[in-house]
């Protein structure tokens, strides 16, 4: 169960999630989630997870390595957020945890309880849609708020049209 939603109360915006990853079908979420925002009058989350099985290393290694991870989140971040102040003219709000990724989603959306909308595309590789739109699926990781998946098939230009 999830919190209730503070979206709709005076003072909050309804917030929409993208999940940043490197994924090519990763662009095409974060501009729906864009629009969507902007023309609602919402905000944008844009939420990296570093992945945190990625350090298991010597100690002095892992320092390193940790620091080099965030050092790529935020760089991915400001790319990416730079892009959505050009292409749909709002300022992104940026997360950056490390964890699991969909409990590190989970624990996103309990903390902000303006987070109404997950936004997620599907890939077309042959392996499936993706992790995190295959695990809509399961009940463990089935997200608590509703989520938008966005087909691979789409254009920017049909996706500005359905935004």
């Amino acid at each position: 169960m999830v919190s209730a939603r503070l979206s709709n109360m005076e003072g909050h915006r309804r917030k929409f999630l993208a999940v940043i990853d490197d994924t090519p079908e990763c662009g095409r979420a974060v501009h729906y989630a864009g629009l969507r925002a902007r023309h609602s009058n919402g905000a944008l989350v844009l939420l990296y997870v570093i992945p945190d099985g990625d350090f298991q290393q010597w100690i002095g290694v892992e320092g390193i390595m940790r620091a080099e991870a965030r050092a790529e989140a935020e760089a991915t971040l400001a790319k990416i957020a730079q892009t959505v102040r050009e292409k749909v003219g709002i300022e992104p709000e940026m997360v950056i945890r490390e964890g699991v990724a969909t409990a590190e989603i989970h624990a996103l959306i309990e903390e902000d309880r303006d987070i109404a909308i997950l936004v997620l595309a599907a890939g077309s590789a042959k392996d499936g849609p993706g992790p995190l739109v295959a695990s809509i699926a399961g009940k463990t990781a089935a997200f608590p708020i509703p989520v938008t998946v966005i087909p691979d098939l789409l254009t920017d230009e049909d996706i500005e049209a359905l935004s």
